[in-house]
């Protein structure tokens, strides 16, 4: 049976070329970068190098860029640890509705540690209105925290307009860029963010590595505290073959851009044309045109997205209905609550993340299995067959 993975947001291999650069630091040079002999200065210089990689991704300073286990952990050393560094200033903080879990949980704790938090609202495509961040900011506001783009929607955001705003009433910004890192253009002074969150494991690289770019002068106070790791913001011993890794998936990141950017925009809008061609009642969630290139979203009308995710699964086609933060929940997604999305379209959603084992060949296969399966369970549908007698609820495809 044929086997098409689609769901490369959830996870995805790591590259040979990654592979092959992480081996030699699991036993060969096995030594501790902070030891003061012979045996940690090849582990040391790989991790220096690693930090100029990731950096060179950024166009940021190696010495802003602080390792960490993931991205999760670095969107919480940017929040608390830059809450807990400004909170004699203020104790505001304003994010979206729609960011990922790793942020809106730690801004719950703040919460309740005496923070105070605005939650922005976003259009129906999931955009942040710069001129609503601007009526929510206040003296008290220390920090504001707007992810880059939305990895369930794929919506890009204005960062840069977001962060001018921000900094003009004195807030420092932070962004989530894991969904987006290595698959558009990304320059921290050109964004004009304090702090960025990235992660290994999205670039093709090991799972377990990410990243917090810090700007120079900004104070975050550490999570983790022990010994002088990272400067002093992250203690531990570096996870050595996993920074590497990271470091790697980075440079081919930042040298094929272009090319992947290309490709994998190319792959998902044939798929997207196709499907809206070949499937009645679809509905595209996100913004059509300011969208991660790789990222394809949409609601299948009348039908239930776990049904559809089984049925794709026996036809050995790979595809998510969501966030994997949210896939096991059993309510509706809160990205598409807050995009205004029916409870109905909502349930039949269907997200599809491209990656580089996916190719043009692979369109057809998939999208005739989803329109075989979606007609057989639309026969199933009690809503599907009322629409059929009596026309209720139409609402079709919306590109």
């Amino acid at each position: 049976m044929k086997s098409i993975n689609l769901d490369y947001g959830a996870a995805a291999p790591v590259d040979r070329a990654v592979l092959e650069a992480m081996m030699p630091y699991f036993r060969e040079h096995y030594g501790n970068p902070s030891s003061g002999h012979d045996l940690g200065d090849k582990p040391a210089e790989a991790v220096a190098q690693a930090r100029e990689k990731v950096a060179a991704l950024l166009g940021a300073n190696p010495e802003e860029l602080i390792f960490t286990a993931s991205a999760s952990e670095a969107n919480n050393m940017a929040l608390k640890g830059g809450a807990a560094a400004y909170k004699k200033k203020g104790r505001h903080i304003i994010t979206s509705a729609i960011e990922h879990f790793s942020v809106l949980n730690p801004l719950r704790t703040l919460e309740k540690e005496g923070f105070s938090v605005t939650y922005l609202p976003v259009d129906h495509f999931g955009r942040v209105d710069p001129a609503q961040l601007e009526e929510a900011l206040t003296p008290e506001t220390v920090l504001v925290s707007i992810m880059l783009a939305n990895p369930e929607i794929g919506t890009i955001q204005p960062i840069k307009e977001l962060a001018e705003r921000a900094k003009e009433s004195g807030a420092i910004f932070h962004t989530d860029a894991t969904a987006a890192a290595g698959f558009v253009p990304l320059d921290v002074g050109e964004l004009g963010v304090d702090l960025l969150t990235l992660a290994g494991d999205q670039l093709y690289g090991p799972k377990g590595s990410g990243a917090l770019f810090t700007r120079r002068g900004v104070r975050i106070l550490p999570l983790i505290e022990g010994g002088i790791q990272e400067k002093g913001r992250r203690a531990g011993i570096e996870n050595v073959p996993a920074i590497v890794g990271f470091g790697e998936a980075a440079r081919l990141a930042h040298e094929n851009m272009a090319e992947r950017m290309n490709r994998l925009a190319g792959i998902r809008d044939s798929l997207k044309e196709q499907l809206f061609t070949a499937i009645d009642h679809l509905h595209l969630n996100g913004h059509p045109g300011q969208r991660l290139p790789h990222n394809l979203h949409l609601s299948v009308k009348f039908v239930e997205g776990e049904a559809l995710l089984m049925h794709l699964n026996n036809a050995g086609i790979y595809v998510s209905s969501g966030s994997t933060c949210t896939s096991q929940a059993l309510k509706a997604s809160h990205v598409l609550e807050a995009i205004g999305l029916s409870p109905e379209l909502a349930q039949g959603s269907l997200l599809f993340t491209l990656g580089p084992e996916n190719t043009p060949e692979d369109v057809p296969y998939v999208v005739q299995r989803l329109k075989d399966t979606t007609e057989k369970l639309r026969k199933m549908s009690p809503l599907y067959q009322k629409y059929l007698k009596e026309g209720v609820g139409s609402n079709d495809q919306i590109q």
